[in-house]
């Protein structure tokens, strides 16, 4: 009976014109979060992506003041969220609760906290001078099972502000990314054994001559990754441990990064515009130099996209923004709404959790 009924319902919806999928929660929301980064009470905070409308303020139990990062909070198939305290040395664990989070725990790392992501049935989080590996369980973060220290591609550990980003290329490695002006910077290749860091001392990649700052980056399927090189105005395509290419960006401090299927949006700060590029195994194309521009006037200051939204935060004037903006199968971008006043003055990092799974 129960099963007639289902069938049922799908050919009302079929023929009624519903194009949306029917077997999803229809309650469920996108969300989008950052934080609030308070050097002394970190706060994330919680907006329905769709509407703008503020879900959910809640602390992370630690302290803020990360800065000069990407993907300082992140999310996992749209059930998962971790931000990082970076002045408490830990990052804040939450799951999903309906069209929410919860606070769940509390996970200690091995150097000051700067950028997170998910991969591997791990966690992985790149610190001041370390990277960190935490096996991940179905209630949330299970115990490290690996951690190296960070290296420069002239030798040495990173000075302080140095570590960018954090992101996993395949079931063999990651990448960070290391910013050292006036020296090109480096791209740590992170060992990895069954998803856990070995503990191995990185390969570090020099970036090439006359470039400047690899930041942010976003990694294909085939595992070549898109960076930034933030301060040169270039992007670039990394592949197999090595540089295969880099193109003028044609915008000013491209920085941050983000992939929705074939393309990838670049947040550029100098700018205030966001791009849209598409990578090949051996090639970068920027496909719209000008995507999207932040009306707000502000500098971009992260990136992330699920669902059919985009979502920037930026600062100016003393205060954050939220901006979020529609994308279609051609990567076109469309304002939703008005940039959203975040209220703090140094928001950091913002991540969008898909409604459904919306892994690409």
């Amino acid at each position: 009976m129960f099963r007639s009924s289902v069938v049922c319902a799908l050919v009302v919806a079929w023929f009624g014109g519903v194009s949306a999928t029917v077997w999803a929660d229809q309650t469920k929301v996108p969300l989008a979060v950052t934080m609030t980064n308070d050097a002394e009470t970190n706060q994330i905070i919680v907006y329905n992506a769709r509407t703008g409308a503020l879900l959910q303020t809640l602390p992370t139990q630690g302290k803020g003041g990360a800065g000069g990062n990407a993907r300082g909070v992140r999310q996992f198939e749209g059930e998962l969220f971790a931000a990082v305290n970076n002045g408490s040395g830990t990052v804040a664990i939450f799951k999903r609760d309906g069209n929410g989070l919860k606070f769940v725990q509390i996970v200690a790392t091995t150097s000051a906290p700067v950028s997170i992501d998910f991969g591997n049935d791990h966690m992985y989080v790149a610190g001041a001078t370390t990277v960190d590996s935490f096996v991940l369980h179905q209630e949330g973060v299970g115990a490290q099972d690996g951690s190296a220290l960070l290296e420069l591609a002239e030798g040495g550990i990173p000075p302080a502000g140095s570590t960018a980003q954090v992101g996993v290329v395949d079931n063999s490695q990651l990448l960070v990314t290391l910013k050292t002006d006036p020296t090109p910077g480096t791209v740590d290749v992170v060992a990895l054994n069954n998803g856990a860091i070995t503990g191995a001392v990185p390969t570090a990649v020099s970036a090439p001559p006359e470039t400047l700052t690899p930041f942010g980056f976003a990694v294909y399927p085939d595992g070549t990754a898109l960076m930034t090189l933030a301060h040169s105005n270039q992007d670039g395509l990394f592949r197999s441990g090595a540089f295969a290419t880099v193109i003028a960006a044609g915008q000013l401090a491209p920085c941050w990064m983000t992939r929705v299927g074939k393309y990838v949006f670049t947040a550029n700060t100098g700018s205030h515009t966001v791009s849209r590029l598409i990578g090949t195994g051996n090639q970068v194309f920027v496909d719209a130099p000008v995507a999207a521009s932040i009306v707000t006037g502000g500098a971009p200051a992260d990136i992330d996209g699920a669902d059919g939204i985009l979502g920037v935060i930026d600062h100016s004037g003393g205060q954050s923004h939220l901006s979020l903006f529609t994308y279609n199968e051609f990567g076109e971008l469309s304002a939703a709404g008005l940039p959203i006043n975040v209220g703090v003055a140094n928001a950091n990092g913002v991540a969008l959790l898909p409604a459904g799974d919306s892994r690409n």
